[in-house]
């Protein structure tokens, strides 16, 4: 964890996926993606919530934050099956009245049940507004917690994605993939049986 200024700080995570970063302030996720550049990821915070970025300021000596680790939790839970976990980190993101509303839609797709951008603007409650619904995906600065790689082309093409394609197919194929059972005995799957 890292200091950014008196009230954002940062981490760094390693995913299957690769680096993935999260910066918050004391209460929310303001930022999250695939990468490893914080500066990257600081500027897709909204100016408002983003405040000034020259003060710096000590990270607990216990090292605990509470937003971080929650959300440190909630990555590493997703990517180990549990697609849920990211849905109770907390948020926060600033825009006009649609796409923050696009945004709260969008923690309601399911993992394992993708929309098509005409199916999310009409979930969004502008069923003629694919092209802002797909700048509200474009536009998302809280990548995962706020899963906007949930979101295909109506032709079942992948569309865009900040942090690349891959990552996003990779993502949609781990969460279509059915949860291993708890209950199952891996000898039975054996190919000798």
């Amino acid at each position: 964890m890292t200091p950014l200024d008196t009230h954002l700080h940062h981490v760094t995570l390693h995913t299957p996926d690769g680096a993935f970063s999260v910066i918050a302030d004391e209460t929310d996720v303001l930022a999250s993606g695939w990468t490893a550049e914080i500066n990257e990821l600081l500027t897709l915070i909204h100016p408002q919530l983003r405040g000034g970025t020259s003060r710096t300021s000590q990270v607990p000596e216990d090292g605990a934050h509470p937003v971080l680790a929650q959300a440190q939790q909630a990555v590493e839970a997703y990517y180990s099956g549990d697609f849920t976990a990211v849905d109770s980190v907390s948020v926060r993101q600033h825009s006009g009245p649609f796409r923050e509303h696009a945004w709260a839609v969008l923690r309601e797709v399911r993992a394992g049940q993708p929309l098509s951008y005409a199916q999310y603007a009409q979930r969004a409650g502008s069923p003629a507004a694919i092209r802002a619904a797909a700048g509200a995906c474009a536009k998302n600065a809280t990548a995962l917690f706020v899963p906007c790689h949930r979101i295909i082309r109506t032709d079942g093409g992948l569309g865009g994605f900040r942090y690349g394609v891959e990552i996003k197919q990779s993502l949609l194929q781990r969460e279509a993939a059915p949860a291993p059972s708890p209950r199952a005995d891996p000898r039975l799957a054996s190919p000798a049986r």
